[in-house]
């Protein structure tokens, strides 16, 4: 038998740090809190365990992405507060993009506000896995599937053949809702893990307020419904955009959230995490014969917890020096900040701070990989909760590679996730390539062919984590 606790601690960053890092928005700060945010734990060990070394913990972020550095920091942070190994840990992040800019910023005000910002989630991470561990309790763990179609292919094509971001209804989407049940041995809803795919962009660069866009209302409404902590685990999303998106209206990621959530507590409610088997007990004459049924525990569920870290090698482009990509994005930020001081228009500030955006990414990817031309090992994480695999990279998958991952794995239900454990850019597929676009341009580091290569191997390491524990 297995057993889990989970806990919440609120990050809200305070009002005036450096906010979202839209290339076309005109502000820098946010200047408001919209819904707060936070870090949610769970904590899953056998049945009865006192060593940490046989706990994992699966960490549930509100903020846009988790570099390397601050991946590490939670890492050690929660190592020394709990002795949960490093490699027992799962560092997931929502990809919110209305909350804090991550590392690397064109915007001046409030960027002194970023960095302690993130450091203090080592000790928030800490502190929710400590709590959770404090509320663990044996549970049984089953899954089940749903739909929601509140995202589309964010790929079109314009008329003269340039692939924007917005919404193609002819492209590739995963509407699949996942839902893993942990519940205790009465039955009480423990823990809610939610699985979909799509871009939290809802909120764009006309929003100046704090929010964890859509998993903030979904989380919310599983939990007013079903109870326990839900936890919101990001899919292959890097193709994957919200019907609505881009907004400056808040209710709609209120709305869109909300229906997600209505679908994952509707999923929720109807798995039974107790094997049953139906039985006659009698027929009962009342005007009409009324049958009497009776559903009686059978056995228990799978109660299996492994985890498996591995890599991936895969080919990286080729990139210019380090250097003359810093020295280009000093220009081209320079350039923003003259605008702004100057008083420059709306769309003058828009104009500057595009290239700004760009240049951050690739200079991003430079001081990542170097001048690439190379293989990489990109991290594989799979933990095996009783009949489920949960699955993470630390890319922007396309959503084919979840959709394929998903339909080959040996587990009865597979969660496929980027957003996880560091942050190395988009992952395309090969296809994508020549067409073009924001997702394959200075945003993805890796050469055509890395995302099959990595479809292959994380089914090589589900079926090796699998044939393990048979």
């Amino acid at each position: 038998m297995l057993a889990a606790g989970t806990s919440r601690v609120d990050i809200t960053p305070p009002i005036g740090i450096a906010h979202a890092g839209w290339g076309a928005q005109t502000h820098e700060v946010a200047e408001g809190i919209d819904m707060p945010l936070s870090i949610t734990a769970m904590v899953v060990e056998p049945s009865g365990n006192t060593d940490p070394a046989k706990r994992i913990a699966i960490l549930d972020i509100d903020t846009c992405m988790l570099a390397t550095g601050y991946d590490n920091l939670i890492r050690e942070a929660v190592t020394a507060r709990t002795k949960i190994p490093a490699s027992n840990q799962r560092v997931s992040y929502t990809h919110t993009h209305s909350g804090p800019i991550e590392g690397l910023s064109w915007i001046v005000k409030g960027a002194e506000l970023v960095e302690p910002w993130f450091e203090s989630m080592g000790p928030a991470s800490a502190e929710a896995v400590e709590q959770a561990i404090s509320k663990i309790v044996d549970v049984r763990v089953e899954s089940g599937s749903g739909h929601c179609e509140i995202n589309i292919n964010r790929r079109p094509v314009s008329g003269d053949g340039h692939v924007f971001t917005g919404r193609n209804p002819d492209g590739f989407v995963d509407h699949e809702v996942l839902v893993t049940a942990l519940d205790d041995l009465d039955g009480n809803p423990v823990a809610t893990l939610v699985n979909y795919a799509c871009h939290p962009t809802i909120m764009g660069p006309d929003n100046k307020l704090i929010t964890p866009d859509y998993p903030g209302p979904m989380r919310e409404t599983v939990e007013s419904i079903v109870g326990g902590t839900c936890l919101f685990l990001q899919g292959a999303a890097g193709n994957q955009g919200p019907i609505d998106g881009f907004t400056g209206d808040l209710s709609v990621y209120h709305k869109l959230g909300k229906q997600l959530g209505i679908e994952a507590a509707r999923v929720r409610l109807n798995i039974d995490p107790v094997p049953r088997g139906e039985e006659l007990e009698e027929i009962l004459p009342s005007g009409a014969d009324l049958g009497i049924y009776s559903f009686n525990q059978i056995g228990e569920p799978d109660d299996a917890l492994t985890v498996l870290n591995t890599t991936a090698s895969l080919p990286i482009k080729e990139m210019p020096p380090e250097s003359e990509v810093q020295a280009k994005y000093d220009s081209i930020k320079a350039n923003l900040e003259n605008v702004r001081q100057s008083g420059g228009s709306q769309e003058e500030i828009k104009k500057a701070a595009f290239p700004a955006k760009r240049e951050t990414l690739l200079l991003r990817h430079t001081q990542t990989f170097g001048r690439g031309g190379d293989k990489q090992e990109i991290p594989i994480q799979v933990i095996r909760l009783g009949n489920t695999a949960l699955v993470s990279i630390p890319v922007e998958p396309f959503a084919e590679i979840g959709v394929a991952v998903k339909e080959k794995s040996p587990a009865d239900w597979t969660l496929f996730s980027g957003y996880s454990n560091g942050y190395y850019g988009y992952l395309p597929m090969a296809y994508a390539y020549p067409e073009g676009g924001y997702e394959v341009g200075p945003t993805a580091p890796f050469e055509a062919g890395a995302a099959e290569k990595m479809i292959e191997d994380c089914l090589e390491a589900i079926n090796k984590l699998w044939k393990s524990d048979s």
